[in-house]
């Protein structure tokens, strides 16, 4: 056994809050913290790393995930005076109220909730859970569908995937039906808009599929996306596929909308194992 193990054994059983204080977002993981729940100590930590998904209120205490400055030193200026509050205001009083038998019935009432309800989590068993069901499981069944019959659905798919290929490039928007006022970005909250392409996909398929992408910048000036609607076909005559989709907004904000093309086949795993796609307004 090393030093490594040695020290840390002796630091998480001689605390009682593990107090966690990463620069957000930049927390990798958080394992210390994780094995020190393992040993009944109370997390205290920004929410990032494993925090952020492993809170529970009444298991633990944290700060926002959300930045208020963009400059560090005033962040952390306010993370350090939030924590300060939070030691003074809700986790030392909590501490010390102790009973009659001289303990606090409260604070093991938060450790308890941080094993029961935090700690299952974290295990080694949840991982290969984890493992076993979005990964192995599916990864068998998927083999099995692909080497069937001689590799014949693995063959089809490739040469679909090169046919696609040799294709992508010349694919052509030939019509396009929307409004003006969508057309230049001003769109009215709360108001329906239809929109409507004609896709020629040059011999394929019904091998392509649209999204309308609607993005918005926040406070901080950074643009993040806010919905992902897909169009549906409307109409096929010979290479000529009819894309429609209804669109509406419900909030007011800076909002653009842009549209992607990608191919579409419901044999394909997931998006990523053929990442074409192509963006345009």
């Amino acid at each position: 056994e090393n030093y490594d193990m040695q020290l840390a054994r002796r630091l998480v059983s001689g605390v009682d809050i593990w107090m966690n204080t990463p620069t957000r977002p930049l927390e990798a993981s958080g394992t210390s913290g994780e094995k020190a729940l393992m040993n009944g100590v109370v997390n205290f930590s920004v929410l990032d790393g494993w925090w952020l998904e492993g809170y529970r209120e009444g298991a633990g205490w944290a700060l926002t995930e959300k930045r208020t400055y963009q400059n560090q030193d005033h962040q952390d200026q306010l993370d350090a005076a939030t924590i300060y509050s939070i030691l003074e205001n809700e986790i030392l009083p909590l501490y010390y109220a102790r009973n009659r038998k001289g303990y606090s019935e409260g604070w093991v009432k938060t450790i308890k909730n941080s094993i029961a309800q935090v700690a299952p989590h974290y295990t080694m068993k949840r991982q290969l859970d984890d493992y076993y069901t979005k990964f192995y499981t599916k990864e068998a069944t998927r083999f099995k569908e692909l080497v069937a019959n001689d590799y014949a659905k693995a063959k089809e798919l490739a040469a679909w995937k090169e046919r696609v290929a040799e294709l992508w490039d010349s694919i052509e928007i030939v019509s396009c039906e929307k409004t003006e006022e969508l057309a230049s970005g001003n769109i009215e909250s709360g108001k329906e808009y239809t929109i409507t392409y004609v896709i020629d996909e040059k011999g394929l398929d019904d091998a392509v599929g649209i999204e309308l992408v609607t993005t918005f910048t926040n406070a901080e000036g950074k643009e993040h996306i806010y919905s992902v609607e897909p169009m549906e076909v409307i109409k096929k005559e010979g290479n000529l596929y009819t894309f429609q989709v209804k669109h509406s907004l419900s909030n007011s904000g800076s909002f653009k909308v842009a549209y992607r093309m990608f191919p579409k086949n419901a044999d394909l795993p997931h998006r990523q194992d053929f990442c074409y796609v192509r963006w345009f307004n």
